[in-house]
């Protein structure tokens, strides 16, 4: 079976850190693009960070960028975000997923990325 599984989410206070990671079963990470993306209730889900395949180029939306960093492990065939001085706005559930076409570059515009596999979801909450 073909499927990415997030951990890592939980409850912290605010400037608070958390890593997410992001790992496949069933088919090889670094073939892919990878991206993240977070979905608060009652707003659209929104592209947070995306990595290349070979980890070379990354791509950020602009309110986490400074704070939040995309890595990858392709021998371990895991994904991280590593998420330091959170704000209680990055409260969310936050996805990862796969992206075959975009491998080589991370679009733009991360929303645009053609997602092939979604993970399931790790809650994050912000909060004092």
């Amino acid at each position: 079976q073909l499927q990415l599984v997030e951990s890592g989410g939980g409850l912290v206070q605010p400037g608070g850190s958390l890593r997410l990671s992001c790992a496949a079963s069933g088919f090889t990470l670094h073939r892919y693009a990878i991206g993240w993306f977070r979905q608060a209730p009652g707003k659209e889900r929104e592209g947070v960070a995306c990595i290349s395949s070979s980890g070379g180029t990354t791509n950020y939306v602009d309110s986490v960028k400074g704070r939040f960093t995309i890595s990858r492990d392709n021998a371990k065939n895991t994904v991280y975000l590593q998420m330091n001085s959170l704000k209680p706005e990055d409260t969310a559930v936050y996805y990862c997923a796969a992206d075959f076409l975009s491998a080589l570059q991370c679009p733009i515009t991360i929303a645009t990325m053609r997602i092939d596999y979604w993970g399931q979801g790790t809650q994050v909450t912000v909060s004092s």
